[in-house]
């Protein structure tokens, strides 16, 4: 086999193979042998076909078949013996195919490039310390109650944190506008859902009620032709409600998956939950600078089928979110490749980084992290046991968690080095943070 490397541009390389015609010849031939034994054909018996009646019938075949597989062995062949790492799938072109004649052709592909490391030791990062109080469990509880809140019909005046079902009209200069009328609108008052002064015009309005306000949208509304406008709603009320929060009982307590124990245990299953929680984020708070840090003192070129393939893992998480239902659009007109070029970049340059911290400090899994992580996991699940059981049954979603507990260690490789400064802060601000990202 001969073979030459040339260097294109960046990343490509030229990789020229020739296969001498003796080494395609001779597989062709076995493999018509082989055929010659097997094939059925009109009046002759099975295995007594002429060989040359299997060259007519299925030479053309075999020699495609044994050429593909040829040159696939060949050029992984050819990049171990040139030491070069192909970057996705090579584009071939043949340049001699002829019976008889030496195979050539021409690879080209991207190699990965060669990432030097930056000194983690130069990194400043801030890691921040919480914990989850009394009084947030206190305040999460509340939020669960809220979120069962039972609405009772009453007959007197609205007020703030009052359910309105109201009919309102909406007219700019006399004129109604787009988006500005509905009828049994359900508005709970002070959730500040609605245009500035119009929750605060219905506070006082008793069922069966109409009045007319004045309101004025915000200079940043969304709709362009409303951004300042001075505008008339006119509303009338059919029914007022007023907020009933659950009791902490029994019954409150089952729709959350709390059998026994009575508020004592399910106080002790929500502080579990909120500090199972705020862990994830604590941790993905001092993953994210560290992750920045990299792709901040790291500057290298992008193989375009990484980036490439990177935005068709995105785009299709993007599409199962939404169904995931293909065939009434064209997929890359609706959503095309720059909509998710920038995060495809930042993923496949981490990736890269992180590989190369991964090879410089020799990290493998940890396996009692890759353990605690699925048990982690399996915890949120009525049957933990059955869950880890499938985890470490499923050689796919095993891979994927050995991956996340790596990122995990090289984060903590680079906490070693770095220079980081403790910061105290509550469960609150380190969850709204999180969120906000």
């Amino acid at each position: 086999m001969q073979v030459s490397l040339e260097t294109t541009s960046g990343l490509e390389r030229r990789l020229t193979v020739g296969i001498p015609a003796v080494q395609v010849e001779t597989e062709v031939e076995k493999r018509l042998k082989e055929a010659s034994l097997n094939v059925r054909i009109n009046g002759f018996r099975k295995g007594k076909v002429p060989m040359s009646v299997v060259k007519q019938r299925f030479g053309g075949s075999i020699r495609q078949e044994v050429v593909g597989d040829v040159i696939n062995r060949s050029f992984y062949a050819a990049v171990q013996k040139e030491n070069v790492k192909p970057a996705g799938q090579p584009s071939i072109q043949p340049k001699q195919l002829a019976v008889g004649k030496d195979l050539e052709y021409v690879a080209t592909f991207e190699v990965y490039p060669t990432i030097a490391l930056s000194d983690l030791s130069a990194y400043e990062i801030t890691r921040h310390t919480a914990e989850v109080t009394e009084a947030d469990v206190d305040n999460m509880v509340e939020v669960l109650r809220k979120q069962q809140t039972i609405w009772t019909k009453v007959e007197r005046a609205a007020a703030e944190g009052d359910q309105v079902n109201i009919n309102f009209v909406g007219t700019k200069d006399g004129v109604e506008f787009a988006g500005g009328k509905s009828d049994n609108h359900d508005l709970v008052l002070g959730s500040k859902s609605m245009v500035p002064g119009f929750e605060e015009g219905i506070v006082g309005l008793k069922p069966g009620k109409e009045k007319t306000i004045k309101v004025t949208f915000p200079d940043d509304y969304q709709a362009d032709e409303l951004k300042g406008a001075a505008v008339q709603f006119a509303i009338k009320v059919n029914s007022v409600s007023e907020a009933q929060l659950p009791e902490l009982k029994k019954e409150f307590f089952l729709k959350f998956g709390v059998e026994k124990g009575g508020e004592k245990q399910f106080r002790k299953e929500v502080k579990a939950n909120m500090e199972r929680e705020l862990s994830n984020a604590l941790k993905s708070k001092v993953k994210t600078q560290v992750m920045d840090a990299l792709i901040s003192s790291h500057s290298t070129d992008l193989p375009k089928a990484l980036v490439g393939n990177e935005i068709n893992v995105l785009r299709d998480q993007m599409l199962q979110r939404f169904g995931g239902q293909t065939q009434n659009f064209d997929v890359k007109s609706l959503l095309p490749d720059t909509m998710f070029q920038e995060e495809a970049q930042r993923r496949v340059t981490l990736g890269l980084i992180v590989g190369e911290i991964i090879k410089s400090a020799k990290l493998k899994p940890d396996a009692k992290r890759v353990r605690s992580m699925i048990e982690d996991i399996a915890s949120t699940y009525q049957e933990p046991k059955e869950v880890v059981e499938y985890y470490n049954g499923n050689p796919e979603l095993l891979a994927g968690v050995e991956s996340a507990v790596l990122e995990d260690q090289v984060v903590d490789h680079i906490l070693a080095t770095a220079k980081v400064v403790e910061l105290s802060s509550n469960y609150d601000e380190i969850i709204k943070a999180n969120t906000q990202r």
